[in-house]
């Protein structure tokens, strides 16, 4: 995220870093980095390096129906297979460092997550800035790797249910409700208003196609291997970001890659990328985004960069619906 989270206590960050890793602090600095999580860099007396990531659970829930502890076992149990899949030999994974206690994730306070992981050196890349054939390939290697995980770990995630997070406030919004503080509030709820039988129609369509996906074929996913969650290292490439890993069909991975790589995702594993399902994770992905941008603005915010980001985001969806 761009912008510091509301009512966050740093001080409370750099004690549990000691607490929980037993990391000194000699300094920490917010990285206006992602779109997601909150992120720090952060520094130990020997000059050691660490980056921190912080999860607000409010936004991570995925209903309103949903509590606090919801959204954070749903990330624990996300980042706890990555650090299992790192833990079986696969050093493309970037996976948080375990606390002494074992956790790959520590609660802070009622609302906030953290998980510390190595720093990393390296050329790091944008949403959708592919740097040729060589670098899609690279990514395809490591997708192989992670749908080839091991029941060891495979048996510690949670599995994709094709479920809209959020939906709740498309469906609130739609149905007139009136919600939101903030400078998007009005603006976002005129513009669902305005297209709102399409944007209706489209969620309906999307429920009609997920009776006719076939699970039989589910892996292990990271759930957004794109560009932005990719680094080149002197090392070899790396993935990032685990906190949407699943089981789920293997093209909610493919999708992202481009057509280009299905053929070679085929020979390497002899499963052959279906269209409809790739269309699927397509629709799902906007449907998503729409929704988490609702939610965002139905409740309290405050017109920063991050706001305009998600105010961009869903009037594209809204006005190609």
């Amino acid at each position: 995220m761009q912008s510091l989270p509301d009512d966050f206590d740093t001080d409370e960050l750099t004690a549990a870093l000691t607490r929980e890793w037993g990391v000194a602090v000699a300094g920490l600095d917010h990285a206006p980095v992602g779109f997601g999580s909150h992120h720090w860099t952060a520094r130990d007396p020997a000059g050691g390096r660490w980056f921190v990531t912080v999860d607000d659970l409010e936004i991570g829930r995925f209903a309103t129906t949903e509590t606090h502890d919801d959204a954070y076992a749903r990330l624990a149990r996300a980042l706890t297979t990555a650090r299992a899949l790192r833990e079986t030999g696969a050093g493309f994974v970037v996976a948080p460092v375990r606390t002494a206690g074992g956790r790959a994730v520590v609660r802070l306070g009622p609302r906030w997550a953290a998980a510390l992981y190595p720093h990393v050196d390296g050329t790091s890349f944008g949403w959708q800035q592919w740097t040729g054939d060589d670098h899609r390939h690279a990514v395809l290697d490591m997708v192989v790797g992670v749908h080839a995980a091991p029941p060891s770990v495979r048996e510690k995630a949670g599995v994709d249910d094709l479920s809209v997070p959020r939906r709740d406030a498309v469906e609130a919004a739609l149905a007139g409700e009136t919600a939101g503080q903030g400078p998007y509030a009005e603006r976002a709820a005129a513009l669902l208003s305005g297209r709102a039988d399409a944007v209706a129609a489209r969620y309906a369509r999307y429920d009609e196609r997920l009776t006719a996906v076939d699970r039989s074929t589910d892996v292990l996913t990271h759930g957004e291997p794109h560009p932005a969650n990719t680094m080149r290292t002197a090392a070899g490439w790396r993935l990032i970001d685990w906190d949407t890993a699943l089981i789920a069909p293997p093209e909610r991975d493919l999708w992202l890659l481009g057509d280009e790589t299905f053929d070679a995702y085929a020979e390497a594993t002899g499963t052959v990328p279906r269209p409809e399902v790739l269309a699927l994770y397509r629709e799902w992905w906007e449907l998503a985004d729409l929704a988490i941008g609702m939610a965002r603005f139905r409740g309290v915010h405050h017109g920063g960069q991050d706001d305009h980001d998600t105010w961009e985001i869903i009037e594209r969806i809204v006005n190609a619906a």
